[in-house]
């Protein structure tokens, strides 16, 4: 899948939920906000009425520099509601089962510091080893009845 592209995620109005896990800041990194919001629309378009959205991604503190979601592969919860609010959604609830406190977001590689990728190799492997996976923020979005 790759938002804005000329092809169907499903067929509209077909599936009852729609699921991505670590990809918002790919599209981010490739195509900009407009990536994120196209793939929103088509997961709007995609969607029954009162179908789910679900999102899981690589947190980046609401006190860090929005600059950061550039090359770090870490976004911000609040950024992420607002643009699927901006296409269509109801922000329902967030959950931490995937939060990671010990991950202070801020690492030479970005998230791909950090396990499982251990981009540095060897270099304070032991470091970002005992760090673990990123913090993710996991969220959960309604189309609403009406669309």
């Amino acid at each position: 899948f790759a938002p804005g592209k000329d092809t169907e995620l499903a067929p509209a109005r077909s599936a009852d939920r729609v699921l991505t896990f670590r990809n918002l800041h790919n599209w981010y990194m490739q195509e900009g906000e407009e990536g994120v919001i196209q793939a929103f629309r088509q997961f709007h378009q995609t969607l029954k009425p009162n179908g789910m959205l679900g999102i899981v991604d690589h947190r980046l503190p609401e006190s860090k520099d929005a600059e950061a979601f550039k090359d770090s592969g870490y976004v911000k919860e609040s950024w992420v509601i607002d643009l699927a609010e901006q296409a269509g959604f109801e922000f329902v609830a967030s959950a931490e089962i995937n939060a990671n406190p010990e991950d202070t977001a801020d690492h030479p590689k970005g998230v791909w510091t950090l396990p499982p990728t251990l981009t540095l190799g060897e270099e304070n492997r032991e470091k970002y080893e005992a760090i673990g996976e990123s913090d993710r923020f996991t969220l959960k979005f309604r189309k609403p009845v009406t669309d």
